[in-house]
């Protein structure tokens, strides 16, 4: 089988612009248009063009296709912006969540520099490969001292290497934040696009490098408590994210009894309402339940192998805990690159809390996409929300 090698997009390396030298950076802007609007590529230039973006991240899937209107915007843009997107599953634009819309985001060069890396297919890149990509595409990138630098990865949520993906990225480029979202199309598991230049794909990874002169902070928020309730995976399929196997029982049925469940009311919703955690140091992640195999095994979100522990979780305020990590950030931000799970968001909607979720995501600056995986601090979770944080620099 040939190597499909990851690369440094040709044609939008990191642009060598000088720092600025103004009183204060100039914030990102985020514009959202209804997805089936003729004229998204003009509503999107006639808010982006004044900026000058160095960077416009694109989320959704417009009617006539997300690698359109990024070709568009790219030619529109000129050489010295680097336009790149993915579908998605639901967005977050500024007046928090939406639907059916395309969310564009501009990032404007007077203070921000960005590059871009894509793993064109997944499944069939080494690790080596990429962790070798990734230090030379760092060393090109060169960060500059005195200015903040951050990683964003859009990854296919079908292809099922999130976990490598975050994993080898923490190794490969140790001290820089990277937060990140799994792509999908819709609610119903199809084919996601990845997009750089108006090239889409299927199947393929993004990785950028930010720099800018904000100070960021990395934000994540899970609703979730562990019980006393835990259980050893006996067996399980790693590849296809699929527990057989709890407490050497068959997973659904074991699941069950520990949630207080009868196996026949296994629905998405009990699913959200008690996830499975696995703790890593001192915190526990979401291995979200995907559904029930029809043999009676749990298909997951996320990476599971036997002889890892997980702990039932029970749901708790999913907005109150929200408020109050954005709260701690050091200074109100200008702007929240935000990646929330799919899973969180139908699960507001269910419990009528859609609408104050939405508020406060328009409060806080919160601009991004829903997912169906996360990533940050080189883990990659479920129903989770994680997000970097744009601020004003200390005076």
């Amino acid at each position: 089988m040939n190597r499909v090698l990851p690369e440094q997009w040709p044609g939008v390396a990191p642009t060598d612009r000088p720092k600025r030298t103004g009183p204060a950076p100039a914030p990102p802007v985020a514009v959202s248009v209804p997805s089936d609007a003729p004229d998204i590529v003009a509503q999107v230039l006639a808010r982006l063009q004044p900026v000058d973006p160095a960077l416009v991240l694109l989320f959704g899937d417009p009617g006539h296709g997300l690698g359109a209107v990024g070709a568009q915007l790219t030619k529109a843009l000129g050489p010295g912006c680097t336009v790149v997107g993915c579908s998605s599953a639901g967005e977050i634009g500024p007046s928090g969540y939406c639907t059916d819309s395309v969310i564009a985001l501009g990032f404007p060069a007077d203070s921000f520099r960005a590059g871009v890396c894509m793993l064109r297919d997944q499944a069939h890149v080494p690790v080596s490969d990429w962790m070798a990509t990734l230090r030379r595409f760092h060393a090109d990138f060169a960060p500059r001292a005195g200015r903040s630098c951050f990683g964003i990865l859009l990854a296919d949520a079908q292809a099922r290497q999130e976990d490598v993906l975050v994993a080898t990225l923490d190794a490969a480029i140790p001290g820089v934040p990277v937060v990140g979202g799994s792509a999908a199309r819709g609610l119903n598991f199809a084919p996601s696009c990845q997009m750089v230049a108006g090239e889409g794909r299927t199947g393929a990874a993004i990785f950028l490098l930010v720099e800018t002169d904000f100070a960021v902070a990395e934000v994540s928020f899970a609703h979730f408590r562990p019980t006393e309730h835990r259980a050893v995976v006996t067996a399980a399929n790693p590849h296809d994210r699929i527990i057989w196997e709890l407490n050497a029982e068959p997973a659904a049925e074991e699941y069950a009894r520990l949630a207080g469940l009868r196996p026949e009311a296994l629905t998405t919703t009990e699913f959200a309402r008690h996830p499975l955690l696995q703790r890593t140091g001192r915190r526990h992640h979401v291995r979200a339940i995907r559904a029930v195999t029809p043999d009676g095994g749990l298909q997951l979100l996320s990476g599971i192998e036997a002889g890892n522990i997980l702990t039932l979780g029970n749901a708790v305020d999913m907005t109150r805990g929200f408020a109050e990590a954005l709260d701690a950030l050091p200074r109100p931000p200008v702007m929240v690159l935000g990646f929330d799970c799919i899973l969180r968001r139908l699960a507001l909607e269910r419990a009528g809390m859609a609408e104050q979720m939405s508020d406060l995501l328009a409060r806080y600056h919160v601009a991004g996409f829903n997912t169906y995986g996360e990533q940050h601090s080189g883990m990659h979770v479920n129903q989770t929300f994680v997000g970097m944080a744009l601020m004003p620099p200390e005076s």
